[in-house]
């Protein structure tokens, strides 16, 4: 936070060189500057640090702001490890997500809603297919978000999509073609994050609202990761649904396993606070047809 004459306060400066230290000591992993754009709220809001391993997106009364990845994916893996905005961070959501374009584009979604001190931060999730969402799961995290950098990962296959918080999965979406169920798999999506005010809707309904005293707000993000198959001018850089750089084992790998299936089981059991399939109310006609089915 910016004290009185501009600059940054003894404290900020304090985090930022824990931040730098952190990302110059850890195993190298992508490159924020060869990966991404920072697409809006300019260079005094979005910024790559420490030789482009660590990358930080700030909000304020002003503007929010965000980045993109240069490439396009389509099935894989992608890991990111974040680090949200601390303190009351109510009215802010920090959305990390893949997406294709257009009217009837596909979309994989994290976002993460801010709440008062000491007040649990609501992961939200959701799946949009041709266009269509109205898929959302919310939990809690098992952890303070804000303390340390956690990661984040989408496992995105021709049969499922499988969200990942520390590598505990959260969420399964399978594939329900067969059900008349529309699921991503011909739209190359690419990775984009932003941090935006969203106080009208994002805690307890917009009732509490951004306290803009606090602001900025910064979220902080390291260790990008996209095992995955690139898409370029109409072509993917390997199989279908398996990157090359993956051996048939190490791609198996990626399905739940009994001991994954019993992980995905206590989250929800414990942390889930919403599932659209169980919303009867939402869904008078009848729930989805892919909640009609096992989602293990």
């Amino acid at each position: 936070m910016a004290h009185e004459g501009g600059g940054p306060s003894a404290s900020s400066m304090v985090v930022l060189v824990s931040l730098l230290l952190m990302a110059a000591a850890s195993p190298a992993a992508g490159n924020f500057y060869q990966d991404f754009d920072l697409t809006w709220g300019g260079n005094d809001r979005a910024k790559i640090f420490s030789g482009g391993q660590l990358l930080s997106l700030s909000l304020d009364r002003v503007s929010g702001s965000g980045f993109r990845s240069k490439k396009e994916y389509l099935f894989g893996r992608i890991d990111m490890q974040l680090k949200l905005v601390a303190g009351n961070s109510a009215g802010t959501v920090t959305a990390y997500y893949l997406s294709s374009q257009g009217p009837t584009h596909d979309e994989i979604d994290f976002e993460f809603l801010g709440n008062l001190s000491g007040d649990p931060y609501i992961l939200h999730t959701n799946v949009f297919t041709q266009g269509k969402g109205n898929r959302e799961q919310q939990f809690y995290l098992w952890f303070d978000p804000t303390r340390n950098f956690h990661t984040y990962s989408v496992i995105w296959k021709p049969q499922h999509i499988i969200f990942l918080v520390d590598n505990i999965p959260i969420r399964v979406f399978k594939n329900g073609e067969s059900i008349g169920v529309p699921f991503p798999k011909s739209q190359p999506m690419k990775i984009y994050s932003s941090l935006w005010n969203a106080d009208d809707w994002a805690t307890r309904g917009g009732l509490i609202k951004t306290d803009w005293s606090k602001a900025p707000f910064t979220a902080y993000y390291r260790k990008f990761q996209a095992t995955a198959c690139t898409w370029s001018t109409g072509s993917s850089s390997c199989e279908i649904g398996r990157p090359a750089s993956y051996s048939g084992s190490t791609w198996k790998i990626n399905e739940l396993d009994a001991y994954g299936r019993r992980r995905l089981r206590w989250v929800q059991k414990y942390f889930m606070i919403y599932d659209y399939c169980s919303d009867g109310k939402r869904f008078p006609q009848g729930i989805p047809a892919e909640c009609k089915r096992s989602r293990f």
